[in-house]
């Protein structure tokens, strides 16, 4: 929304299916805001009267938070009694403090890795749209994917392309013959995330100046370890099925006694869930704890809430 006294534009939540005819309008009444995509009206005020009204939400709930000081604004008046709240809002916008973003001019992006026809094609996808609003900020984008058979390494969508494996040698050699500001980790399913955690750990990122965009690494150690993550989840007392962390065979089976029998295990860092299911016995157990612990070396046996109801 573009706001009538200051010029600014503002980011707002909207969902209206009708707009008022400014034409329509009393001529005690002017525009306050103008929607800059469609230029409807999203807001009015009284030429007089401290009244004024938005098509927007401005309590910016699970939204943008550019227009929240609408809320001071209205307070202020009432507090105050002031009746020039034109005045009031063009002091409020125009006083706001300008924010500059130091954006990247070269951003790598760990792409979405060896894939089956129809396996996370959504990693595919949402890189392919990655490497798009890059390139729409001016930004020049480097892709690393050894799968050729993907969206995203298609001729013309990125600027570099490198068919190699997303190993942590490769990739720090990329970044040490690109040299890019920054680095996405997250487009790239497992495969991304489990070479984007190795780097941070062998601290490749700090030792190249590369700045980790989007979700923070310890963010995706954290959800990504089960044991970390089911202590955060406890930290703040969501009610989860009680779980334990293995990483051996007879270490999967002494939590499954502890837990009782059915129980679900769940392979950490693993592609595509291997080596997770359900067992009922001991002897369905050690296959799967055997077969996850080949992919992963950690494991956690959850009590199963499978019929639960």
């Amino acid at each position: 929304c573009i706001h009538n006294g200051t010029d600014k534009c503002y980011l707002t939540s909207q969902n209206h299916g009708y707009a008022i005819d400014i034409t329509s309008l009393p001529q005690d009444w002017e525009i306050l805001f103008t929607n800059a995509n469609d230029k409807t009206n999203e807001g009015i005020i009284h030429t007089s009267l401290p009244y004024f009204s938005v098509q927007f939400h401005p309590e910016h709930t699970a939204g943008p938070e550019d227009l929240e000081n609408l809320f001071d604004v209205f307070i202020d008046s009432i507090k105050k009694r002031i009746f020039n709240i034109r005045e009031l809002l063009n002091l409020t916008l125009s006083s706001e403090k300008v924010i500059t973003r130091d954006n990247p001019k070269k951003v790598l992006l760990i792409g979405s890795g060896g894939l089956s026809i129809g396996q996370a094609g959504e990693f595919d996808y949402s890189g392919s749209q990655a490497i798009k609003a890059l390139r729409e900020e001016s930004i020049q984008t480097v892709l690393i994917n050894p799968n050729i058979a993907t969206v995203q390494t298609s001729k013309g969508l990125a600027d570099k392309v490198y068919f190699l494996p997303l190993t942590p040698e490769y990739v720090e050699e990329v970044i040490k013959a690109e040299r890019p500001d920054g680095v996405l980790l997250t487009f790239g399913g497992q495969t991304g995330l489990n070479c984007g955690v190795e780097l941070e750990r062998h601290g490749i990122f700090d030792k190249y100046n590369v700045r980790i965009l989007g979700t923070p690494i310890q963010a995706i150690i954290d959800t990504e370890d089960r044991k970390i993550f089911r202590e955060r989840v406890n930290a703040i007392n969501e009610k989860v099925a009680p779980s334990i962390a293995a990483f051996s065979v007879e270490e999967a089976l002494e939590a499954a006694e502890k837990l009782g029998y059915p129980v679900m295990a769940r392979a950490a860092f693993s592609l595509g869930g291997l080596g997770s299911g359900f067992a009922k016995t001991n002897d369905e157990l050690k296959t799967l704890a055997a077969q996850a612990l080949a992919h992963s070396n950690q494991l956690i046996i959850d009590k199963s809430l499978k019929g639960w109801k």
